[in-house]
């Protein structure tokens, strides 16, 4: 009998979540039925979307996430023993699984991770993972980069937005980062972009003016509100905006979101193209983007850097440093 400890939704958050939303419980795990595998945690992931996610959890449940995992014991000829799995097993140690998707929004998963050579295992949680893939398809597919184009993100030193960074340097782009600290500029302007800003500062604003004389091309949207109504307003004639996510509104009351100013003028006469969209639309080409990256970082094209946070007891406060901006690259989690 293995025993499994996991973190589950003491309440559901309110604004900003807290450490005491979160209650940690053991239980202990069946035996294992034919066509299921028992799973150890090695990796998990810390991600913005649990934030906006959660209000689809209803208090007692296993807190959302996603996790590799070598399997221990299996009855499943898919999943063999030894092998590292990737599944969105929540925050939990142990986790037992028959092989099916339990993520309407991920189906592909759970599934054997990749053989990456000497790349650490974590990665599938980051750059060969989700974070690359949605910074791969949503960039290339959405935004349809063509060198020399200026390329503004936000969110820019987190683990989407650094990557996509990235991406758009590999494409011959422009590249202009917004994020919330002289460091973590610093850090964007040592991984290749041609500009970082810091919002924070009160002059953000003409900072971006002076990086984008002829105006903006491709947005890649990480936060929603004013920020993004600035900057899409420098957009230029048939720009493309890919929304991967409203960062700036995740903590707020749903029925009471803060306002922005309206885009809409920008978009009609710029004749901009604006789409917003989860990775799901590309779950059947999931393998052609973890490989794009792989060879990118294979190639020394692409960097990765991660936040590590050592210790499962640990994983409310990761999520909550991550909503606070504490991380740099992606955020994880070493059981």
């Amino acid at each position: 009998m293995v025993r499994t400890k996991k973190f589950v939704l003491e309440n559901g958050f309110t604004n900003m979540p807290k450490e005491e939303d979160f209650k940690l419980i053991e239980e202990d795990l069946p035996e294992l039925k034919e066509g299921e595998f028992l799973a150890e945690a090695l990796y998990l992931s810390v991600d913005p979307y649990m934030r906006a996610y959660a209000h689809r959890l209803k208090e007692g449940k296993t807190m959302i996430g996603l996790q590799v995992a070598k399997i221990l014991k299996s009855n499943n000829k898919e999943f063999t023993v030894g092998k590292y799995v990737v599944g969105h097993f929540g925050w939990a140690t142990h986790t037992i699984s028959d092989g099916l998707s339990t993520n309407a929004d991920y189906p592909q998963f759970p599934y054997i991770m990749p053989d990456f050579g000497q790349l650490p295992a974590s990665l599938s949680l980051g750059a060969l993972g989700p974070t690359g893939n949605t910074a791969y398809f949503g960039f290339t597919e959405i935004c349809k980069p063509q060198a020399g184009e200026t390329v503004v993100i936000t969110a820019a030193a987190g683990a989407i937005g650094s990557h996509v960074g990235q991406i758009a340097k590999i494409k011959g782009c422009r590249v202009i980062g917004i994020t919330g600290s002289d460091e973590k500029c610093k850090w964007l302007k040592s991984i290749g972009f041609d500009v970082a800003i810091n919002y924070k500062n009160s002059t953000w604003i003409n900072a971006l003016s002076e990086a984008t004389p002829r105006g903006i091309d491709c947005y890649y949207d990480n936060v929603g509100g004013e920020i993004s109504s600035s900057i899409i307003q420098r957009m230029c004639k048939d720009g493309r905006v890919a929304v991967c996510g409203s960062i700036s509104s995740y903590n707020c009351d749903v029925h009471s979101l803060p306002k922005a100013t309206m885009i809409q003028p920008w978009i009609v006469f710029q004749q901009l193209e604006v789409r917003g969209f989860v990775t799901k639309k590309w779950s059947h080409r999931w393998m052609e983007g973890i490989k794009e990256n792989l060879k990118w970082i294979q190639e020394g094209k692409l960097r990765y850097k991660e936040t590590v946070t050592e210790g499962f007891e640990y994983m409310p406060r990761a999520f909550i440093g991550l909503l606070n901006g504490e991380n740099i690259g992606k955020a994880i989690v070493k059981v």
